[in-house]
């Protein structure tokens, strides 16, 4: 009996800050389906370590990068090895990002200079290196939010204003990048249980007050949704911005 074909057999896919929470339920499921997988790390080499363990453990390929994504030279290099070690790049996914919850008043331009390093420029820099090396078919997939369209709560400013600054990216590199058949789409998690926003506490309990389904998403539910963007069952979907927030931005 012949085994049946992953979706994803054949690619190679690098996913930013890939280590932990929704990053790393990406990474091992884009492995699941067939992908060789790179993925970057800013810190706790342990955790990259596990996990290119587990994945390799189920008959995968995985490579764990270190690299801060507020560091340009540090993501162009996450690619150059990526493209080194598997020998192409079919699928980026932006994923790495940062979190700044201040009243305005407690701003600092220190906080503005970190979290649009990391949450905009760094999605540049990673996706104008990346590029370089698709071919037709290949993805772009940002991992923005719903806070970019509905803020329903105080101290959001800088972390809103990263991620409608993803809406717009996706949309122009979707055009820039559409002639070459590479499609560029911003998935928009809705409240998720991660390190930087777990499924307890007081902040929990009104996040989950806002959305449809009275929840926050586990990481696995937003992955599933990012390895069918990957795949070719997603070949038309370019440019938008789609929501995955249990009805958070209803």
């Amino acid at each position: 009996m012949s085994t049946p074909t992953k979706t994803l057999d054949g690619n190679v896919a690098l996913v930013t800050g890939g280590s932990r929470s929704i990053g790393a339920a990406i990474t091992k499921k884009l492995a699941a389906d067939g992908a060789a997988v790179a993925f970057t790390y800013a810190s706790s080499p342990q955790k990259a370590n596990e996990l290119v363990k587990s994945i390799e453990g189920a008959g995968g390929k995985a490579l764990a990068v270190q690299a801060d994504s507020a560091d340009p030279s540090a993501v162009r290099n996450a690619v150059a090895q990526t493209v080194k070690t598997f020998g192409r790049l079919d699928i980026l996914v932006n994923n790495a990002g940062t979190l700044v919850i201040k009243p305005v008043d407690d701003l600092t331009v220190e906080d503005f200079d970190r979290i649009v390093a990391v949450n905009v420029r760094g999605v540049f820099v990673a996706t104008q290196a990346a590029v370089q090396h698709m071919r037709e078919g290949g993805r772009v997939i940002n991992i923005g939010s719903c806070n970019s369209d509905y803020v329903p709560f105080g101290g959001g400013a800088f972390y809103a204003m990263t991620k409608s600054a993803l809406v717009g990216l996706t949309k122009g590199l979707a055009r820039d990048l559409g002639p070459r058949g590479i499609t560029v789409v911003n998935v928009q998690p809705g409240p998720t249980n991660t390190d930087m926003n777990p499924d307890s506490g007081e902040f929990a309990k009104q996040a989950k007050s806002y959305t449809a389904l009275g929840r926050y998403a586990q990481p696995d539910e937003i992955a599933r949704f990012v390895a069918w963007l990957a795949s070719p069952a997603a070949s038309y979907i370019t440019g938008a911005g789609l929501r995955i927030d249990g009805g958070y931005a209803a």
